[in-house]
């Protein structure tokens, strides 16, 4: 077998506990990979900067807002290290906290240049948009959060597609 005819990118989302945004933004990206058929090119995986949810399956409302909308979350929760950045090409945060926890945990100037504010690849949102925590909230915020992440999670995969010549 010859080597595979794309680089395998490597995405991470990462939000406070890994149980709502993170989770959401991997289901929807995971999502759109397998119907856009780069689910082979391009991997996803999420964390959260605190460890205090480690090994819990994504808050309720987050599965249940992305089961309704034809989007599995599957993954269990698990902290963001230092080692992570070795591991990922984009390295994508939430909001401002979680981006300036990212940025005063990486290493080097290498690893700064993988942390990107999720929003950032949403046309629609403003400058330095963020995708905000729904987890004291009531269902509304869920909605907000998945859409906020459908849109960033398409432009996102659109660069992708074009920055490494997907097709």
């Amino acid at each position: 077998m010859g080597q595979p005819r794309y680089p395998q990118i490597r995405l991470c989302f990462v939000c406070m506990g890994n149980i709502c945004r993170s989770p959401t933004a991997e289901g929807i990206m995971k999502s759109l990979l397998k119907a856009a058929g780069f689910h082979k090119q391009i991997s996803v995986e999420s964390a959260g900067m605190e460890s205090y949810h480690v090994g819990q399956r994504a808050d309720s409302r987050a599965y249940e807002m992305a089961r309704t909308r034809g989007v599995t979350l599957n993954s269990r929760a698990r902290q963001f290290t230092i080692d992570d950045f070795a591991q990922f090409d984009y390295v994508l945060a939430m909001d401002h906290v979680n981006r300036d926890d990212l940025l005063e945990l990486a290493p080097d100037e290498s690893a700064r240049e993988k942390i990107f504010l999720l929003r950032s690849f949403d046309a629609s949102a403003p400058p330095e948009a963020e995708v905000p925590d729904p987890y004291s909230g009531g269902r509304t915020g869920f909605i907000e959060v998945f859409d906020q992440c459908e849109r960033a999670c398409a432009g996102l995969l659109t660069l992708l597609g074009s920055e490494y010549n997907l097709s």
